[in-house]
């Protein structure tokens, strides 16, 4: 039996493969420089030691002349990363030490290490669990073959381990920077598991030898549906739930509300694949989701802030941290389409709420290649990863919404946010706004969360009760915003040496009190949800991540009155 195709939501995969740079002899590393870049990873516990005994056996074999570069890669997009390479590589080295690839810095330290070995610099990536797996994802995807080190260390490895750790490896890392020609090839192979056979070049997975339907089954609802599904989820192009076949007629039917062409792209160079994003990637997604064709001018909206630079797209996609992509509807097409803010906003029985958020996701594992296991870090991750959607309600609100505060009430925003799942914020018994804001302000943080130690933003979805509590007693958002921001902190000495290393504005250096919002403007005061004591409090990843918010735009940038607006003629 014939089945047609569907679309791959992989898309196309270049699969480029990198020609590596020649290596020299051990007295090529002699005559040096050689160069140790330390993307700033090896100040956390005693990974220091790594490139201190990695120097050592060096002079032992007359290697000293080095040359040592210190800074990070976070916040910088791939071209900025290649240029940060480029400026390494002016320092003239005859060889590379590059480290360390343990967390979220993995992928962009990996561009770096490409891009040295593009302009003929041999190169060494040094790795530790959980980056390991995750760099050889993006090396394979972005370069076919590298050469990688990887050490098993893990934060409480003492000064001794580490030692011996790289005393094991001297002889990875000297082969990795002098074999020849014919041998260098078998020390940069990437044993990677996942993608073996890349997609096909004309963009359809076929099916008809991967799945098998019974003649009994041909007359049943959705005949083949759960054989497709078990496909998608053994080639990890899917979240585990069921979905939608993506058809060619569903595809073009989901772009019957999308006026941007379907190469149109919308964020460059993102995951392990380093593929950019594409509004055909997003349609297909969609599809997969279940959305309907009317959602896809706010899912080009969302990939539209996301693909910001203060959103470090990059590497959220990635990180250990157990967040996701937060999409929060404010304004008239929100109502029109369905797209939840009350009783239950942030729970099941939504369609728009579910299909929206879950789209967004399926993006980052198919097209970024960020699969759960293989090539993401997330330690234990969240079902925020899995959908995370919902919508203010202007006739909840005593205040003006996100869209009318930034532009105006007949235009519609969404704002994105990487960040955790909800954390609730009960209180059925304070009669005063001071007694609630109490109880707001303790659970804007905790020593557990990013925000202990990266100040960044954060949303308080105020339930409707607490809502008209507070303004009654004339507390506006401005006023909430400067009081949260003024009392939420942690006393300085709790959050030194612990949690992980903190990325603060110059200025807090001496802060104490240490604050977990850089000024009023990081709260954000969002009212949703149905009646009663529960209010919760959405706190960021915030590593260089800003909450953004975009207008959803016609393609001539106009307004538009009716979601119907965006429907081809």
């Amino acid at each position: 039996m014939t089945i047609e195709p569907v679309l791959d939501p992989r898309g196309k995969q270049e699969r480029p493969i990198l020609k590596l740079a020649p290596r020299g002899t051990i007295d090529n590393l002699r005559r040096g420089p050689v160069l140790f870049y330390d993307n700033t990873k090896l100040s956390f516990c005693n990974y220091g030691e790594i490139f201190m005994r990695i120097k050592e056996n060096f002079t032992k074999e007359g290697v000293t002349n080095f040359v040592d570069f210190r800074e990070t890669v976070r916040g910088k997009t791939s071209q900025e990363l290649k240029d940060y390479a480029a400026k390494l590589a002016k320092a003239g080295p005859v060889a590379a030490i590059i480290a360390l690839g343990d967390m979220g810095t993995s992928p962009a330290t990996t561009i770096v290490t490409i891009a040295l070995e593009e302009l003929g610099i041999p190169s060494v990536y040094i790795t530790a669990p959980p980056g390991s797996e995750l760099v050889k994802a993006v090396a394979f995807y972005r370069a076919g073959q590298l050469c990688l080190c990887p050490l098993f260390i893990y934060q409480g490895s003492t000064v001794e381990d580490v030692r011996r750790e790289i005393d094991k490896q001297m002889s990875c890392i000297l082969e990795s920077l002098t074999l020849p020609p014919d041998k260098i090839a078998k020390r940069a192979f990437l044993d990677f598991k996942l993608d073996t056979e890349a997609p096909a070049k004309n963009g359809l997975l076929e099916l008809t030898d991967k799945i098998k339907l019974n003649e009994s089954d041909l007359s049943e609802p959705a005949v083949g549906i759960e054989e497709v599904t078990d496909l998608f989820n053994s080639l990890h192009i899917s979240d585990g739930l069921p979905i939608v076949p993506p058809t060619r007629k569903r595809y073009e039917r989901m772009l019957s509300y999308c006026p941007f062409g379907p190469n149109m792209v919308l964020a460059h160079e993102i995951g392990p694949t380093g593929k950019d994003i594409t509004v055909k990637d997003i349609a297909v997604a969609a599809v997969m989701a279940g959305c309907k064709p009317e959602h896809m001018p706010i899912l080009i909206t969302a990939f539209k802030a996301m693909a910001s630079p203060k959103y470090n797209f990059l590497q959220s996609v990635t990180t250990s941290h157990p967040g996701g992509n937060l999409v929060l509807v404010s304004g008239p097409l929100a109502q029109e389409l369905g797209v939840h803010g009350g009783q239950g906003c942030l729970g099941p029985g939504f369609a728009a709420n579910a299909t929206i958020g879950r789209a967004v996701n399926l993006v980052i594992i198919n097209v970024c290649r960020s699969v759960p296991n293989y090539a993401d870090l997330a330690c234990i991750s969240s079902q925020a990863e899995l959908t995370y959607c919902f919508s203010e309600d202007p006739k909840l609100s005593p205040w003006p919404t996100i869209n009318a505060e930034r532009y105006d009430a007949q235009t519609t925003t969404v704002l994105v946010l990487k960040a955790e799942p909800p954390h609730d914020i009960i209180d059925f018994l304070s009669q005063t706004a001071g007694d609630l804001l109490d109880t707001i302000i303790d659970s804007c943080t905790t020593l557990g969360s990013n925000n202990a130690y990266i100040p960044g933003p954060l949303i308080v979805v105020i339930t409707p009760d607490h809502s008209w509590l507070l303004d009654r007693e004339g507390w506006d958002k401005d006023k909430i915003r400067e009081h949260i921001h003024v009392r939420t902190h942690h006393e300085t000495p709790m959050v030194i040496n612990r949690g992980l290393v903190p990325v603060r504005p110059k200025d807090f250096a001496t802060r104490h009190p240490m604050p977990v919002t850089r000024s009023p403007k990081d709260v954000e005061i969002v009212v949703a949800g149905g009646r009663g004591g529960h209010s919760t409090v959405i706190l960021p990843w915030a590593l260089h991540s800003e909450a953004i918010v975009e207008p959803v735009l016609l393609p001539n940038g106009k307004v538009p009155k009716s979601i119907k607006d965006f429907k081809g003629k």
